[in-house]
């Protein structure tokens, strides 16, 4: 498949993605927390099934990107660190398979809390 072809996959599953979320949004009285929430359990739940991988496959970025995807490193990290470390890796591997985002996430969020300052009023 050429790029074009992965560029519009990722486009449509991404933006099946965002269209679903803004539906919970509208038609339900879920909040955006819970709704983020739900993503990454669905993640989780897909990945650990086996059911997430195909997407990611075929979308890329517009599977790996949204919080499905956050949900889907995190339940790969856990299998991976289970069948190395056994019961422990249960407890670690997501974290490990999430330590680079999070990290990214921790630093630029200081570095915008720096350049944001609040002021007083």
């Amino acid at each position: 498949m050429g790029s074009f072809g992965e560029y519009l996959w990722a486009f449509v599953i991404g933006g099946a993605l965002c269209v679903i979320a803004q539906i919970l949004l509208d038609k339900t009285s879920l909040s955006p927390a819970r709704i983020l929430v739900g993503y990454v359990v669905a993640g989780v739940a897909l990945g650990a099934v086996g059911a997430y991988k195909p997407l990611v496959d075929l979308a890329g970025a517009g599977a790996t990107v949204p919080l499905t995807g956050f949900g889907y490193l995190i339940s790969k990290g856990v299998r991976e660190a289970v069948d190395s470390k056994g019961l422990v890796g249960a407890l670690s591997g997501g974290l490990s398979a999430a330590a680079g985002g999070i990290a990214a996430a921790l630093c630029f969020g200081y570095i915008a809390a720096l350049i944001a300052r609040r002021r007083m009023k």
